[in-house]
């Protein structure tokens, strides 16, 4: 007997969106990774790339193919539990992965806020996956609601980490112009002590 797969579809309106928002976001992380290449040809390595940059591209994948996975016509139940068991070992792993590139990484000291996105998040997200995917099988309607979770998770996670990228890009980049042209600065402050004393 077939088991039925109505729990699955009554999500499908979600992953069209969560798998279309991440297809989207992964082709403006490009951008990003663009903006990083740029830093990288001013002394950086790639260490810190494949520690911070790299795993957001791979979060708004991996949101994708559970939402493909998710969208395709299955048989059975047990089919996209295994498909999904396998996608959140194999995130496990990466996370793990991550992390060792982080601590390892000379150019850039994360701090809490950093190991929080980075790395804890992306664990407690794939630990979830992997979890709901196990128990999909007995009580796949709960089970669901944790995928779900566990994708957009994995989107949010993205997004924060695209937009902290890009924040830290353009702060170094202004304080890399401060260093190299600091004789622009001076005649402001000249012209602001003018002033003062003037109107003194």
């Amino acid at each position: 007997m077939i088991e039925s797969l109505t729990p699955i579809t009554t999500w499908e309106s979600f992953y069209v969106i969560a798998g279309s928002s991440a297809a989207a976001l992964t082709g403006l992380q490009f951008v990003v990774i663009a903006l990083v290449a740029e830093v990288q040809r001013r002394g950086a390595t790639g260490e810190a790339v494949e520690a911070f940059a790299s795993p957001t591209i791979v979060h708004f994948c991996v949101a994708l193919l559970v939402s493909c996975v998710l969208s395709a016509p299955w048989r059975t139940i047990a089919s996209p539990a295994i498909a999904l068991e396998l996608v959140g070992v194999l995130g496990l792993l990466y996370a793990a992965i991550v992390i060792r590139r982080a601590r390892k990484q000379k150019d850039y000291r994360p701090v809490f806020e950093d190991w929080l996105w980075h790395a804890a998040l992306p664990v407690v997200s794939y630990g979830t996956l992997l979890g709901s995917a196990v128990a999909m099988r007995s009580h796949v309607r709960e089970a669901l609601f944790f995928v779900a979770a566990a994708t957009l998770l994995l989107i949010f996670i993205g997004i924060h980490n695209a937009w902290d990228t890009v924040t830290y890009i353009t702060i170094a980049n202004l304080q890399r112009k401060a260093e190299a042209n600091p004789s622009a600065e001076e005649p402001m402050q000249g012209a602001t002590t003018a002033g003062s004393s003037t109107v003194g």
